[in-house]
């Protein structure tokens, strides 16, 4: 009986941990792709079956930890199949001690979201929107943390 409620504590105490990313439409995600305010969002889309997305995660997340007391939102856009939420993606953010804000897009209107994003997206991953009220840059590439530092720097400013 002692063994079994160690292992529900811990397990309740991994499942706060990790909770399951909710998964949102593009009519969900749209209103956080603007602001009125002044600060820096950087929303980046990537996919646990991405390799140059699962290689530049560790600079986003140094970033959001970096600048977690400055006006710097990250967000996490999955766009893996929602059907391997539980098989890929939560283990995937478990693996790789995800602490980002993560949401997982559940909406297969591809066609109609990726422009809204930005027109000259062609759909390729990792894709990442930074923008404050002014100021706005769409990048369809890999980031090393340099670079991150470097654009959120310049929309500080």
């Amino acid at each position: 009986m002692k063994r079994f409620v160690f292992v529900f504590i811990l397990t309740f105490m991994f499942m706060l941990n990790y909770a399951q990313p909710p998964a949102v439409s593009f009519d969900q995600l749209k209103p956080r792709l603007s602001t009125s305010s002044d600060t820096v969002y950087i929303v980046n889309f990537w996919a646990t079956w991405c390799v140059p997305c699962v290689k530049e995660l560790p600079e986003f997340e140094k970033l959001n930890e970096v600048y977690r007391d400055r006006k710097v939102k990250v967000l996490l856009v999955s766009l893996d199949n929602p059907r391997h939420m539980n098989s890929r993606v939560i283990p995937f953010i478990e693996q790789h001690n995800l602490k980002s804000e993560i949401v997982l897009l559940d909406d297969p209107r591809s066609n109609r979201w990726i422009p809204e994003v930005d027109e000259s997206w062609s759909g390729a991953i990792p894709a990442t929107v930074f923008f404050t009220k002014d100021k706005r840059s769409f990048y369809e590439r890999a980031f090393t943390y340099d670079e991150l530092e470097s654009i959120v720097n310049s929309k500080l400013n």
